[in-house]
């Protein structure tokens, strides 16, 4: 089963695995999303609707994958549905906090915990697509980052109180990738700075156009090299604990194995100057953020 598949790496899983011959449930929040990925895949492929969110859906899903699989049990489960998030940690409204880890954290343990049942009964696995935020936080993504290295947390605890009943736990950390989720990011990104008040240009103006800057030239791998990387973690015989994806992904990992005093000075380093060491002129990204506060 596969949480998410509406689109970017889930859509790519599903349909990867699918030509791969397995019977693949693929999770979906809309009926149309069912049907457009259907229509590219094997008569095989299942759809299920499922808010990750919901705990009645999600009992009501186990109980169904039950009936289908049988006594067989589920072979593989691949947590991917999760959401971007982002912003100033001074800013940080703790309620979009409590967002961000009920979907990227909260939900792919529920879903596990009334799959284990289903996962025992074959000796399945179960994958997490977590990120490289997942072990290396940035300026403007804690958010994001802190849900993904819980969900590390709960990857690693899990792998071991599962291991007598032989199912392997694996996180995928992939870097940047090529889907719909950075026009989503930037919708979100747009929303959350009509919330700033004035002072927040003042104070993080050049960083906050930079993460605007950068959502305009999106950039990474493949989805299907995610995919390809979830195949291997689902068949391999002795899978490893983590598979990063992506050469971004593989610089970072080295970055975090610096010093942390060397660490943080090289990711400064990439970062427009601000506050007290500010240089750049306020910029039409304020003004717009200050007209919008001001409205």
């Amino acid at each position: 089963m596969i949480t998410g598949a509406s689109s970017g790496i889930g859509r790519a899983c599903a349909l990867w695995l699918d030509r791969a011959g397995w019977q693949v449930f693929a999770t979906v929040r809309k009926d149309a999303d069912g049907l457009r990925l259907k229509s590219d895949a094997s008569p095989r492929l299942r759809t299920i609707l499922l808010d990750v969110t919901d705990p009645d859906q999600i009992a009501a899903v186990a109980r169904t994958l039950s009936e289908r699989v049988g006594r067989e049990g589920l072979h593989g489960l691949i947590n991917n549905a999760g959401i971007a998030a982002g912003g100033l940690v001074e800013y940080l409204d703790a309620e979009e906090l409590r967002r961000v880890f009920e979907t990227n954290t909260i939900a792919p343990l529920s879903v596990t915990r009334h799959l284990i049942p289903l996962l025992r009964k074959a000796r399945g696995r179960i994958v997490m697509i977590s990120s490289i935020a997942g072990f290396s936080s940035t300026p403007l993504l804690s958010p994001y980052c802190a849900s993904k290295f819980a969900l590390e947390a709960l990857t690693d605890g899990m792998r071991l109180e599962l291991k007598p009943w032989g199912i392997e736990v694996v996180s995928i950390q992939p870097g940047a990738i090529k889907t719909d989720i950075w026009d989503k990011a930037r919708s979100y990104v747009e929303g959350e700075l009509r919330k700033y008040p004035p002072i927040a240009f003042e104070k993080y103006g050049p960083l906050l156009t930079r993460m605007a800057e950068s959502l305009e030239k999106p950039k990474g791998v493949d989805a299907d090299e995610v995919a390809r990387a979830v195949e291997t973690a689902l068949t391999v015989a002795r899978p490893k604990a983590r598979y990063l994806v992506g050469r971004d992904a593989l610089i970072r990992s080295w970055i975090e194995s610096l010093p942390t005093s060397l660490r943080d000075r090289l990711i400064l380093s990439r970062m427009p100057k601000y506050g007290t060491n500010a240089t750049e002129p306020v910029n039409e990204l304020q003004a717009e953020g200050q007209e919008d506060v001001n409205q």
